[in-house]
């Protein structure tokens, strides 16, 4: 008994495309190869996107998988899978489109609803499968109907709520149904119309204003806003002007309000009853015309040296009955200073500030822009110092100059002379600094500084400041007599000297030997300086240089010398004497010797 697969197919009937709602079968056929007539029995697998849907045993070589009415959820692709004696063969894939899907029901909870309510809708697809998506639309004469979409991953029906606005009467809502069909979407028909009729819980509310909306500051004016409502119960009341809460009643049908107009009143107002999700308006301009201008504050001048008089008048242009006071600004409040027009005063600093005046008309009250007054104090004859303390510059490096005054009012403007040239020119308030970088050996070094501000005295010079340019230390070298070689005991002189450098100068001569010794220290106020050695003895002998400095703060080190000292020439006799005398004796005698042995 030998058999073999030579192919499993798969095909929908009545054809790959069916309409919703049809009858729609899926056949799967074995065709196998056998050595001879015997039974066979036959496992039939049918899988839709990959989940199985039917299972069947035949001794026939065909299976049919039938679906009565077919849905838009039997879209898929269809595969089958055939199993024989121990032997496994699968068909290819087939793709079944069920076009259209069934028509929605939808159901409203309430037929009828309050302004600010909700309305709750259910839309069901009772013969679909998820997931589905679903729009709700919101249908109102004249506009565009307003949709909202939910997916449904898990169940085919879904639900929703419309909020009921001002303005809605009888509304119409109604949904259909989408699902995911070879990479696009398939809508279902729109369902069944729902009506749902909106009653007002109140009327629009009305706003009025009393004597008139057209009114003149200082007047007093009422605003009225009520309505008509069904029922009192959580009714509010709410009058605003720019986003601005005014007043506010709740469980009324009426909220008054009153005010003195200013001119600040101009502008729309806006009365809202609220109650639970409903809300209406109604809105009114009100126009208020100025009673009188806001007042001006003149003064006899702005700018003034310490204890002079200062003038300051009110006054308002046209308009001559009002209660005038003058003030000045401060941040922790006003500083009264007369209930009058005019006021006169002698000032010192401490007055200097912004001040205003306030003029009042049947309640109303308007404030003068700020004028500024600035009281001066005069400046004091400023110093001019070195930053760095002592009035001296290292040539090379840069001298920083600061000029100071005491006291006088800020701000000051100082002036910095190098001879009698001007380098530099400052505003700051109690002092300023000058960095003059080009300092010569033989440049100008008298300095000074002028200080001034904003007071009638004018300017003030300081003293002059002299400056000392030191000039520091240029090659420095060591000499000596005798050079070289010393004899032991005489004496010798080291003279060091420098090229150039500022005075007093302090020389120094070291030996090295094994270490530094200082043989030598001294100031001068000379470019050089000579040490004498009395007595020179062999421990003498090394390496010999100097060091020069000055206020510069810098060691100019000489090249090093090496003076060997030798012994002295009467020494060096002696040594000869105790060296010669026993070879003359000695050479004497052998020559007697002799002498005496030829004779005998």
């Amino acid at each position: 008994q030998v058999f073999t697969f030579n192919a499993v197919e798969i095909q929908a009937q009545p054809s790959v495309k069916v309409k919703n709602g049809d009858p729609m079968s899926i056949i799967c056929h074995a065709d196998i190869s056998k050595s001879t007539d015997f039974q066979l029995k036959h496992n039939f697998t049918i899988f839709k996107d990959r989940k199985l849907v039917f299972m069947t045993v035949s001794d026939k070589e065909d299976a049919r998988y039938e679906v009565s009415v077919a849905r838009s959820s039997d879209t898929g692709d269809y595969e089958c899978i055939v199993e024989a004696g121990g032997k496994t063969k699968t068909s290819d894939s087939l793709h079944v489109w069920v076009k259209g899907m069934t028509k929605p029901i939808l159901t409203a909870e309430k037929k009828e609803v309050l302004e600010g309510e909700v309305v709750k809708l259910r839309c069901d697809l009772p013969e679909e499968a998820p997931p589905l998506y679903f729009v709700f639309q919101k249908i109102k004469m004249n506009s565009t109907p307003q949709q909202k979409h939910v997916l449904e991953a898990h169940r085919n029906f879904s639900v929703m709520e419309f909020a009921v606005e001002e303005g809605d009467n009888i509304l119409q809502f109604d949904c259909f149904g989408k699902r995911y069909v070879q990479l696009g979407f398939e809508s279902s028909e729109h369902s069944n119309k729902t009506l749902v009729t909106v009653r007002e819980p109140f009327i629009k509310p009305t706003l009025a204003a009393r004597p008139s909306s057209n009114i003149t500051e200082g007047d007093r004016i009422q605003f009225e806003c009520s309505t008509v409502v069904a029922r009192m119960r959580d009714i509010e009341i709410i009058l605003q002007k720019n986003k601005t809460i005014l007043n506010s009643v709740r469980d009324e049908k009426t909220l008054k309000y009153s005010t003195v107009a200013t001119l600040e009143d101009n502008g729309e107002y806006m009365c809202k009853v609220e109650q639970g999700r409903a809300s209406k308006t109604t809105k009114l301009n009100v126009h208020v015309s100025e009673l009188f201008p806001k007042p001006i504050l003149v003064t006899s001048m702005n700018k003034l040296d310490e204890n002079k008089e200062l003038t300051l008048s009110c006054s308002i242009s046209g308009f001559r009955k009002a209660n005038f006071s003058i003030l000045r600004k401060n941040s922790n409040g006003d500083i009264w200073l007369k209930n009058s027009r005019n006021v006169t005063m002698r000032v010192n600093v401490n007055d200097t500030g912004s001040y205003i005046c306030k003029a009042e008309v049947k309640g109303i009250v308007k404030e003068s822009k700020p004028v500024k007054i600035n009281v001066y104090a005069p400046v004091s004859k400023p110093t001019l110092s070195v930053a760095s303390g002592l009035p001296e510059v290292v040539l090379g490096k840069p001298l920083r100059l600061i000029c100071r005054s005491a006291t006088g009012t800020p701000p000051i403007t100082f002036t910095f002379y190098k001879g009698n040239e001007v380098k530099k020119t400052v505003i700051n308030d109690t002092y300023a600094t000058f960095l003059d970088e080009n300092i010569r050996q033989n440049g100008k070094r008298g300095y000074k500084c002028d200080a001034r501000n904003n007071h009638s005295s004018g300017v003030k010079t300081s003293n002059i400041l002299n400056i000392t340019v030191i000039v520091p230390i240029r090659n420095a070298s060591l000499g000596s007599f005798p050079y070289g070689e010393v004899e032991d005991g005489s004496e010798t002189a080291f003279l060091c000297s420098v090229n150039e450098g500022s005075w007093p100068i302090l020389f120094r001569i070291f030996r090295k030997t094994d270490r530094e010794v200082l043989l030598f220290e001294k100031s001068e106020n000379a470019d050089r300086v000579m040490w004498r050695k009395e007595a020179m003895s062999r421990q003498d002998t090394g390496t010999y240089y100097c060091i020069a400095s000055n206020q510069a703060n810098v060691d100019v080190k000489s090249h090093p010398i090496t003076i060997n000292v030798i012994l002295a020439s009467w020494q060096k006799g002696v040594i000869a004497a105790f060296v010669l005398i026993p070879i003359a004796g000695a050479v004497l005698l052998t020559l007697w010797w002799f002498l005496w042995k030829k004779k005998k």
